[in-house]
């Protein structure tokens, strides 16, 4: 039988921390339409389902690993830019990917992931700009309860923001209460 309890990583603290439509609102006013979005960390597909009601396209496969060589040429071939929350314990290997690949992304991470000597090198090497929510992110989790122990923001490249740091406040009120299926 299969366990109810989630994955834990480091520190006692679970990957399973998923997108809630709130946190796809402070991004979206930065994005193109016509552009065709590729969620390569595609969990339950939510991420998705947000930004195809806000009328955005998008592609996701949750048996697509976007760490394994040439898996994802498909994709490639016919996405835009890349936004997705990865899973927090392989952000630093999801970054690496990204950045060495060059397409424009928007990663939703803890703003703790600007710290860490590898990181630091890969910002400087290849540069990084923020959108900074004007307050934290309750992620929806298994058990349905509140995650929002660490401020997040989206770590975007080669996304042509205004600036290197935008702070943004949520456009409208978002039910933060959704639930993982």
């Amino acid at each position: 039988m299969k366990s109810k309890k989630p994955k834990l990583m480091m520190g006692g603290h679970t990957d399973e921390i998923y997108t809630p439509k709130e946190a796809v609102m402070y991004l979206i006013p930065f994005l193109n339409k016509e552009d065709l979005i590729w969620d390569c960390a595609f969990g339950t597909g939510k991420l998705k389902e947000y930004f195809e009601e806000e009328g955005f396209k998008v592609i996701g496969n949750k048996d697509i690993d976007f760490l394994k060589d040439g898996q994802h040429t498909k994709e490639f071939g016919m996405m835009d830019l890349i936004i997705t929350n990865p899973p927090y314990s392989i952000k630093d290997k999801f970054l690496e990917k990204a950045l060495k690949l060059g397409f424009p992304f928007a990663f939703l991470m803890p703003i703790t992931a600007l710290g860490g000597q590898k990181r630091i090198k890969l910002f400087h090497q290849f540069g990084i700009q923020l959108v900074i929510p004007d307050k934290r992110i309750n992620y929806i989790t298994p058990n349905h309860g509140k995650s929002a122990w660490f401020h997040s923001v989206w770590f975007c490249h080669r996304m042509n923001l205004p600036r290197d740091l935008n702070f943004v406040k949520l456009p409208t009120p978002v039910n933060a209460k959704e639930k993982v299926e």
